[in-house]
């Protein structure tokens, strides 16, 4: 347990600021058996004595294969990920009254154990509700039947005897699985969300935090999402509130670029609150405004927008640009944790009776319909655990910097607020990029007058990456030449070379260079591949992806194909077609041959409405087309009759597409859009270095 939290460990703080933490907030037990503590003060984070900004992704461990677990938790380190946290869908773990499944994929303390062994802190997102665009918002069937014919004892989400007698049972439950993995017995497990996206009351709150405490989860901090805001005052000091942001959501009704306040995740500005977060649910005009109580609390998120998923509906298409401005915009607000949602896409688990996902045909959290297999969020990971290179990268070179100058960092409030701009002490932040409206804007932190060893940066346009024992490394800003003021002098830095002041050595990194650096163990590795670099027990492992183009054996079959009306679901946004639809499907035989199922995947370049992959006629794959390709597992299909199932997409479609793709269907000659543009083989190779 020693290494458990040595990502985090950034400086020494003195112990009466400990006192002061610990009587701030009323949290669980914060010292682990061999004498590390986890504390929370005004500014955020204390480890071990030592202001720290951790850095949390969301990664589902029943959307992701348990083959896989280890590999992708190294994956998330290696990435600048300090702090794991997964929501426990109820709907996974007891889809019948009683009937508990908590095997293979839904092993949650297997899962747990893997953290342990990786040395990655967790935070358990319990619910009882939680969203995640899962099949009524995690909710069991059993338990929404009882609701509806028993409202009195099982209304959700209410202080209703039944539904509070249920939720304790999947409390229980979940001890049960994770007890002795706690912080106090030497476990992973530092915290845990109740609730998620409620407005309260807040007795509701007590009740559902009073039922954890009784279950056993003594731990060092607990949290609730931030929005909407609460109906009603809260006991201050029970919930830490995490807040979040969005470069665009599934969410919104509207079929327009950006609309509502998503220009406003690209700005600084002093609010914690963003007004674009579920707003099919919350509203377009939630308020934004802070409470002084609020503001006592550290600033912390748990909901940036690490990607995003497309919806039926609105087929949004990330660049992967999006992750670091929206950090740097909270960084330079004052928060002191960026928590992404997601950092790892996944997979639903196949449900013969109906999506696990969300939809709109169920009867809670019925918003949206999503795919029902694919959860890739288009994240900085993907569904397949496939490197997103911008959007890792961009945000892997911010959490180093988090990592080597957190102490600095954390406790420096800011001093200079505007839209593009903001400082904290020694950093300023910048950022006048906006998706969409201002693709060609940058983001970037740069020094100001920050200490580095003997010398003193006074100002430099380059960005501050890591520290070594011997140098001190940043990253070139794009279209900037890179300039020091180092104690009164000027110096212009060579990119990727070394040079000296009073020294002390400093090197400025191309973008592709820094593109494969990573800090392991002190030292900056190189990686010969563009891939990522990690951790094993005994090697550094480089792993990276090659692709292999395919003759298909087969075409697409289009004699069948039909346009079909798109009918407005019960949220009067488009509906999604339903499996009888697919009878009118253009049809390609899909014979891949295997030589390392376990590390291929396929990706199919198609144009159309929605694709469906069918291996032994089990839905195994799809994907809502936005312009990117979709990927298949092999180890799905392999040796199986597979079948690829593609509808057009018509032109009068009442869906949202954005710029490329519209076009692409408005100058279609036949008025739609159905093709297989590509398929290829993609393999995932694994090389140890000693």
């Amino acid at each position: 347990m020693k290494r458990i939290l040595t990502t985090l460990i950034i400086s020494t703080l003195l112990l009466s600021h400990n006192v002061h933490a610990q009587s701030t907030f009323k949290f669980g037990t914060s010292t682990s058996p061999d004498g590390q503590t986890i504390l929370v003060d005004k500014d955020g984070f204390i480890i071990n004595g030592k202001h720290t900004i951790p850095v949390m992704g969301e990664m589902h461990y029943a959307r992701v294969p348990q083959s896989d677990w280890r590999r992708e938790i190294r994956k998330m380190k290696a990435g600048g990920i300090t702090i794991l946290s997964t929501y426990v869908f109820w709907i996974h773990h007891e889809p019948e009254e009683g009937v508990w499944n908590w095997e293979g994929n839904n092993d949650l303390r297997r899962f747990i154990e893997t953290c342990r062994e990786e040395q990655m802190p967790v935070v358990l997102r319990v619910g009882p509700f939680c969203h995640g665009e899962v099949y009524q918002g995690g909710f069991p069937t059993w338990l929404v039947t009882k609701a509806q014919t028993d409202a009195k004892n099982y209304k959700l989400r209410t202080t209703a005897s039944g539904f509070l007698k249920a939720t304790e049972n999947l409390y229980n439950n979940i001890y049960a699985q994770v007890n002795g993995l706690l912080w106090k017995d030497g476990g992973p497990i530092v915290g845990m969300q109740i609730e998620n996206e409620c407005r309260g009351p807040w007795g509701y709150y007590s009740a559902l935090k009073e039922m954890a405490l009784k279950a056993g989860f003594d731990l060092p901090f607990y949290t609730r999402t931030g929005w909407p805001k609460l109906n009603g005052k809260e006991v201050f000091g029970e919930l830490l509130p995490l807040y979040g942001d969005y470069a665009d959501g599934f969410w919104d009704r509207k079929l327009t670029d950006m609309p509502g306040d998503y220009p406003a995740a690209f700005i600084m500005k002093d609010t914690r609150l963003s007004g674009v977060i579920a707003t099919e649910a919350l509203g377009t005009n939630q308020d934004t405004k802070m409470e002084a109580s609020d503001l006592s609390y550290p600033y912390l998120t748990c909901g940036l927008g690490g990607g995003m998923m497309p919806a039926y509906h609105r087929r949004i298409n990330m660049s992967g640009r999006e992750i670091k401005p929206l950090a740097i915009c909270k960084l330079g607000s004052g928060s002191n944790l960026p928590g992404y949602y997601m950092y790892h896409g996944g997979t639903n688990p196949y449900c013969e009776a109906h999506t696990m996902a969300e939809t709109q045909a169920s009867p809670v959290t019925n918003y949206n319909d999503m795919p029902y297999m694919s959860y890739d969020f288009q994240s900085p990971l993907g569904e397949m655990g496939q490197i997103n290179e911008t959007a890792y990268h961009e945000s892997r070179l911010l959490h180093q910097m988090l990592q080597d100058w957190g102490e600095e960092l954390c406790t420096m409030h800011v001093d200079t607020l505007s839209e593009h701009y903001a400082r904290r002490g020694s950093f300023e932040f910048h950022n006048d990029y906006v998706r969409i409206l201002n693709e060609g804007g940058t983001s970037y932190v740069t020094p100001r007058n920050l200490r580095i060893g003997n010398v003193t940066v006074e100002s430099a346009t380059a960005e501050p990456f890591c520290k070594t024992e011997r140098t001190t490394y940043f990253v070139e800003i794009e279209g900037k030449k890179p300039i020091f003021s180092i104690n009164g002098k000027q110096y212009t830095a060579k990119l990727d070379k070394t040079f000296k002041v009073e020294g002390h050595e400093f090197c400025v990194l191309s973008r592709k260079k820094a593109y494969t650096a990573f800090k392991i163990d002190g030292k900056l590795m190189f990686a010969k591949h563009k891939g990522v670099l990690y951790k094993d027990d005994k090697d550094i492992v480089e792993e990276y992806w090659t692709e292999k183009k395919l003759s298909p054996k087969a075409s697409l079959n289009k004699d069948e194909a039909q346009l079909r009306e798109v009918k407005m679901g019960s949220q009067k946004v488009a509906a999604m077609p339903v499996e009888a639809d697919f009878i009118h499907a253009a049809e390609m035989p899909l014979e891949v041959a295997a030589t390392d199922a376990s590390n291929q995947f396929v990706k199919i370049s198609y144009k159309g409405d929605v694709a469906r992959v069918y291996a032994d006629g089990k839905l195994v794959e799809d994907n809502f087309w936005n312009g990117k390709p979709m990927l298949v597992r092999l180890s799905d299909i392999a040796g199986k009759n597979t079948v690829l199932k593609i509808l057009p997409l018509g032109k009068d479609y009442p869906i949202y597409l954005q710029k490329e793709q519209r076009q692409m269907l408005d100058e279609s000659k036949d008025g739609f859009l159905l093709s297989v543009d590509g398929i290829s083989i993609l393999t995932r190779h694994t090389k140890r270095i000693k």
